[in-house]
């Protein structure tokens, strides 16, 4: 399906997306929980859902709701082929709580995720006594447990979620654990884990990001909580409004442990109006400036920071690039190449990715099946005299699936 957007004037106030991971850890902890647990949030993502098909094919009941899950949690039964859609952090977080069992279990997927390489997550469930063995290097992936070790060594440096998978994992051995981590990317996604395993009542001793101890033989305690506003989906609206009008966005928590807040911190350097409050951001054009960001921690910002560089006067410098190789596409050539068709200059030089300021033209792109590229790709056209043609604009879904509606709530011209 394609979709095309206009040049338009961005004006109105949008209620900000559920984050999709803070949603998805939320299920994973009431999957783990004795009794019901209430997640409360405002909208659903592909890869939340699948994260509840989990919740299903590992004996959890749920009730879902328009703005509601209500889950009994508990292990039970469960089915030996656990699907988990594209979700990359859902495999990643799952694979070590599946393996802390004594079943047999076979992980499937689809899309863009078969093409993710596991060795890593392989070769680390080996270390741990686990039977793992992937299919070519990929999915479908089977693991028998359970966990024999005492402790783990997780290369850090590919990113965050195998170690979140391994914080759920933890606390529910019959053992005290700890996890050793080297040189750690995205550690926001590491404060977010915690700050939901406390809200379950699991304690975790962190060392410097560099050790884990966590106590074994904890329990998970039901509850009732909320799946905050994300900041990832938010910060498309706000660089289109900083590009192409004014917004004020609500539902979002503005002391968020999400990394991808630091948007709004480019946002203000560049020159665009920006004012805070508790649970609400408003920004307005203003003229831009380039800039100079360091992304390795937050690599989902990518893709918005491109749209908001090419707005901006004169040469912007994103670090980071080298985290971008294993997403559901390699962002950083896709973002080159998608862009050059609209008229942009992207270069990668080493770990830094250089977008110089230009005047866009219209053009027909490809999302690559990418959620973020789509978006970009989408949030740029705005200030783009001619037509901006979308295909596969659909990829959205995954994250947020009526992004181009709420796009048309507060005025861009789509169809």
């Amino acid at each position: 399906m394609n979709k095309t957007v206009s040049k338009s004037v961005i004006q109105g106030t949008l209620i900000a997306p559920t984050s999709k991971s803070a949603l998805q850890r939320l299920i994973v902890a009431s999957i783990l929980s004795k009794g019901k647990s209430i997640i409360n949030f405002e909208s659903m993502s592909e890869d939340a859902e699948a994260v509840l098909g989990i919740a299903k094919s590992l004996g959890a009941q749920f009730i879902l709701s328009e703005n509601r899950i209500e889950i009994d949690g508990g292990i039970q039964n469960p089915s030996e082929q656990i699907y988990i859609g594209e979700s990359g952090l859902g495999l990643r977080m799952i694979a070590p709580v599946l393996a802390s069992t004594h079943y047999s279990f076979e992980i499937l997927g689809m899309g863009s995720l078969l093409n993710r390489p596991l060795g890593f997550v392989v070769d680390t469930l080996l270390a741990c006594g686990v039977r793992a063995e992937s299919t070519c290097g990929g999915l479908p992936l089977k693991l028998n447990g359970p966990i024999q070790t005492n402790k783990v060594l997780i290369d850090g440096s590919v990113g965050s979620q195998l170690l979140t998978g391994f914080l759920f994992a933890a606390p529910i051995l019959n053992r005290d654990f700890e996890i050793e981590v080297t040189n750690l990317k995205s550690k926001p996604y590491i404060d977010l884990t915690i700050s939901v395993l406390q809200e379950f009542g699991i304690e975790i001793s962190n060392y410097t990001y560099e050790r884990f101890f966590i106590n074994g033989g904890q329990s998970y305690k039901a509850c009732n909580c909320y799946a905050e506003g994300d900041w990832s989906g938010a910060a498309f609206v706000l660089v289109a409004a900083a590009i192409a009008g004014e917004i004020c966005l609500t539902g979002i928590n503005n002391h968020s442990l999400q990394g991808d807040k630091q948007i709004v911190d480019v946002i203000k350097a560049c020159g665009a109006q920006v004012i805070e409050s508790e649970n609400e951001i408003f920004v307005k054009k203003d003229k831009l400036l380039a800039f100079e960001f360091d992304a390795t921690d937050v690599p989902d910002l990518f893709p918005p920071l491109v749209s908001l560089a090419v707005n901006c006067v004169g040469k912007s410098y994103i670090k980071g690039v080298s985290r971008l190789k294993h997403k559901e596409s390699d962002r950083a050539v896709t973002l080159q190449t998608e862009f050059a068709k609209l008229g942009s200059n992207i270069q990668i030089k080493d770990d830094v990715m250089i977008v110089d300021g230009v005047q866009l033209i219209g053009n027909q792109v490809y999302s690559h099946h990418d959620h973020r590229i789509a978006m970009a790709l989408a949030v740029a056209a705005l200030t783009i005299e001619k037509d901006v043609v979308i295909e596969y604009s659909e990829a959205v879904g995954k994250s947020w699936p009526d992004f181009f509606e709420k796009l048309e709530l507060i005025g861009a011209k789509v169809k």
